[in-house]
């Protein structure tokens, strides 16, 4: 062997030996558990909060096993392609599980093209559609979408497979989890979906006052509920115990006309929403319904995250969004006075409840 490979080998060795040496995780003593075993132990699924839809019988699939294991792979970032972006980067706790930009960040610092959508009480939607346009049927398809995404995780997901695969000390948690060890991408994504579906909110002001508890929204917020549910119309939409119908509605967010009368009137979308699964023209620039549940922890608002403020967000619906051809026939003018914007705007603040509070594990299986 010449030396120039010799010592090009040398240093591969060298360098291998100290990424794993940067991975090192806390050993166990002798008989007890894994350090990332005790770390993050089995726990029961959580009671729902006051005013939740959680109800953990209508998802027997979600288990505390499940929910164990997928706590681990949603922070993982070992996920994606390059080791550097987990489930967590976009959906993050403290944020009520959305992130605090316009659009989300992937691998290699590249922008998506619009912003993630919060992931609160998200097992129990009035329909099963996930995403801004609704492309994924269940949760667990909605946890495979970032993955395989070349600007998100930009991973495949046979490669997701092959590195959970990889890391030995997964294995017993696949056997707990589903009775074997047998690792799969069903498997990965319905784990992640199972956490995902105990990240709870409830027990919000409103869900109090609802309740009967006549303190729990001051005069402000109480004039804003009536606002909300009476001539503001936001319930046509924001309603159910998720404040949201779960259907897709153009609102004019991101219209810019064409610049001239050659171009389509459907570029007038850079991102056409709900048509791009669909095809149907009635769906041009029709996005999602997001849940009101926790707002306040979700700007910037809007699909692509181009208002700042609840306040900016509720103007828009003030002055019957942005007129375009396939603006929905649910949005017109409502005129209100600062005082009542001010009060509708403090009531969205009192939507704000419990029940997903969360930290990364601190240690993950190797």
């Amino acid at each position: 062997m010449n030396r120039a490979l010799l010592a090009s080998l040398t240093l591969l060795a060298l360098a291998l030996s100290a990424c794993r040496s940067a991975d090192v995780r806390p050993a166990a003593a002798p008989g007890s558990p894994p350090a990332w075993e005790a770390d993050n132990p089995v726990r029961p699924l959580p009671a729902p909060p006051l005013g939740s839809p959680a109800d953990f019988s209508t998802v027997p699939w979600v288990t505390p096993q499940k929910v164990r294991l997928g706590r681990w792979l949603f922070y993982d970032r070992r996920l994606s392609a390059d080791g550097t972006i987990s489930c967590a980067t976009c959906h993050r706790p403290e944020h009520a599980f959305s992130e605090p930009t316009a659009v989300s960040t992937g691998i290699r610092g590249q922008q998506g093209r619009r912003k993630s959508p919060p992931i609160l009480n998200a097992a129990w939607p009035v329909y099963p559609r996930y995403f801004w346009d609704g492309r994924a049927a269940t949760l667990a398809e909605q946890a495979q979408g970032p993955l395989a995404n070349p600007v998100e995780m930009g991973n495949t997901l046979d490669h997701v497979v092959l590195t959970v695969a990889r890391v030995p000390g997964y294995a017993p948690y696949f056997r707990e989890a589903f009775g074997d060890p047998r690792i799969d991408v069903a498997r990965v994504s319905e784990a992640i979906a199972a956490y995902e579906a105990t990240r709870l909110s409830g027990n919000s002001a409103h869900d109090r006052f609802a309740a009967g508890d006549e303190a729990a929204l001051s005069p402000e917020a109480r004039r804003g509920m009536e606002l909300f549910f009476g001539r503001a119309q936001c319930a046509q939409c924001h309603l159910g115990p998720n404040l949201s119908d779960s259907q897709f509605h153009n609102l004019g967010v991101g219209w810019r006309p064409p610049a001239d009368a050659v171009q389509p009137l459907l570029e007038g979308f850079a991102d056409k929403g709900r048509y791009e699964v669909t095809r149907d023209e009635k769906d041009v620039g029709a996005f999602k319904t997001p849940t009101l549940r926790d707002c306040s922890r979700h700007a910037p608002y809007m699909h692509d995250g181009s208002m700042a403020t609840l306040e900016e967000a509720v103007l828009h619906y003030w002055r019957g969004g942005f007129a375009n051809p396939w603006l929905s026939e649910r949005i017109v003018p409502v005129p209100m006075t600062r005082a009542e914007l001010s009060a509708l705007v403090a009531f969205l603040r009192a939507l704000d409840g419990e029940g997903y509070a969360d930290v990364a594990p601190g240690v993950f299986p190797q």
